[in-house]
Parts: C-alpha cells; sequence; structure tokens
C-alpha cells in the first residue's frame, strides 16, 4: 500500500483550463491536488477527505489557523495529479511505477471528490488525464502535505 497523497493549498481563488475552457472553478477554499498509488482503496480516500474537510488552517478572529474550510463556508478545487508519485532519487528522470493505473486512480478521485460533498462542500474538478492548466491565488502562502498512510 502506497497511501494517497495530497497537495493542499490555501487560495483567495483557483481555476482549471483545459484547451482554453474553463472546467472549475472556486473562490475563497483549498485548492487540492491528488494523487493515489498503488494498492490504495477506500479506506484511504475516506480518511483523507475527512483530513482535507475538517483540516483546521483558516484563520479565526484572532487571526490563529483554527477554521477548517467548512467552517469558513470554502469550496474545493480537486485535480487528479499522478506525479505527485513521481520518484526522482535515481537517475534524472523521474519514474511513476508507484502511481495507480487510470482506471483505479479515476475511481479513487471520483470517490475523493463525492467524500467531500457529503460533507457539504462545494467541490469542483479538473479533468481527469487531461493536460490542465491550473491557476491560483496562493493565501498566505499556507501549503500541506498530506498522506493517508500518514508518511508526512
Amino acid at each position: 500500500m502506497t497511501g494517497i497523497r495530497a497537495v493542499v493549498q490555501r487560495v483567495k481563488r483557483a481555476r482549471v483550463t483545459v484547451e482554453g475552457q474553463e472546467v472549475g472553478a472556486i473562490g475563497p477554499g483549498l485548492l487540492v491536488f491528488l494523487g493515489v498509488g498503488q494498492g490504495d482503496d477506500g479506506d484511504d480516500v475516506a480518511y483523507l477527505a475527512d483530513k482535507v474537510a475538517n483540516l483546521r488552517i483558516f484563520a479565526d478572529n484572532e487571526g490563529k489557523m483554527n477554521l477548517s474550510v467548512r467552517d469558513v463556508g470554502g469550496e474545493i478545487l480537486a485535480v487528479s495529479q499522478f506525479t505527485l508519485y513521481g520518484d526522482c532519487r535515481k537517475g534524472r528522470r523521474p519514474s511513476f511505477t508507484a502511481a495507480a493505473p487510470p482506471e483505479l486512480a479515476r475511481e479513487l478521485y471520483r470517490q475523493f471528490v463525492a467524500a467531500l460533498a457529503a460533507y457539504g462542500i462545494r467541490v469542483a474538478t479538473g479533468q481527469f488525464q487531461a493536460d490542465m492548466l491550473v491557476a491560483l491565488e496562493n493565501d498566505g502562502p499556507v501549503t500541506m502535505l498530506l498522506d493517508s498512510e500518514r508518511l508526512f
């Protein structure tokens, strides 16, 4: 098992375009790049969706990171990104052998989006397996790394 990985960025706004057409956009909230690995399953999805939905990285009235995206009524833009499994330890070209095959990655990505929506969060998405342009305005900047295997 490798664990689903996510790069989570607090944003003022973010959007994804494919071939010049906007496919997903959000206002204040979280941009989540999601990477699915070999052997990942629904348990990994449930853990990571709960972590993202309840991660307290928004400021409260005292300016402390104490509120979640749910608490502030924020949105999430979820973008599938297999390159989170790029292994650059050997040589100069990344290896992606730890990334899940597209069929499994697509299904777990869909489950992740559905799990976030079940928390009452508006979720926009990129387009699976497309060449996407992602534009964002990082707020803070605040960027967190998450892994369902709790590696970081």
